[in-house]
């Protein structure tokens, strides 16, 4: 029998990683979801993932490599979630960049970022005292250490998350979120979170997209035939 194949999801208790996990179990795969809060364990266990309590604001690269060892990939899906430019560095720069130094370590080469449409190219035109600011350039360089990195990556880079549900269907959009050119007319610039869980798990099981950035709306054409 087939070793069972497993994905580490880092910021296990987020909404699209609450999503992804039961799709991953419906693809073969054992999760093990990562989280600081050991009340979430309860809501990790029922979306079909195991609880792996560690925090990774402090854990360094050898206990993450510890948690890695042996997965078939890492799935990064975390976040400070805005408001603290110095928690914002630390989580969505510095921990994701340990994760990927704790990836090689363990010898697991696919790796895939949850970032956002526009990382690539809003550290150049935001005012460093705007409020997104220090979000905009912790993804930005947690990106650019990512493509540098010796790993099989995939950047993901959704719209305005919504909570509609997945329509399995997406189309791509250049790094500055504009489609065919143009910018966005109302409610073509959002991304389901559901679909953004679909997406990550077809670049892991489908072992696509790899070392691309993919910038992605919701709309028509399949995930399975958008990303290859």
């Amino acid at each position: 029998m087939a070793e069972e194949k497993r994905v580490v999801i880092i910021g296990g208790h987020g909404k699209v990683a609450l999503l992804a996990a039961p799709k991953f179990r419906e693809a073969g795969y054992r999760v093990d979801s990562v989280i600081r809060n050991p009340d979430q364990k309860a809501d990790i266990e029922e979306h079909g993932a195991n609880p792996v309590l560690l925090d990774i604001e402090t854990a360094v690269v050898g206990e993450l490599a510890e948690v890695f060892r042996g997965a078939d990939a890492v799935v990064f899906s975390a976040g400070a979630g805005g408001g603290n430019p110095a928690r914002t560095h630390a989580v969505d720069y510095e921990a994701a960049v340990r994760t990927m130094d704790a990836a090689e370590q363990a010898g697991v080469r696919r790796y895939v970022m949850v970032s956002y449409v526009t990382a690539d190219i809003d550290v150049d035109r935001l005012d460093e005292d705007a409020k997104m600011y220090p979000y905009a350039k912790a993804k930005h360089d947690a990106d650019a250490h990512l493509r540098g990195s010796g790993l099989d990556y995939t950047i993901l880079g959704p719209g305005m998350l919504t909570l509609e549900p997945a329509t399995s269907r997406i189309r791509h959009v250049d790094r500055e979120g504009q489609i065919d050119g143009r910018d966005p007319g109302e409610g073509e610039g959002q991304t389901s979170r559901e679909n953004v869980a679909e997406v990550i798990v077809h670049a892991v099981a489908a072992n696509a997209g790899v070392g691309e950035k993919i910038n992605f709306y919701d709309g028509d054409t399949p995930i399975v035939d958008a990303i290859k």
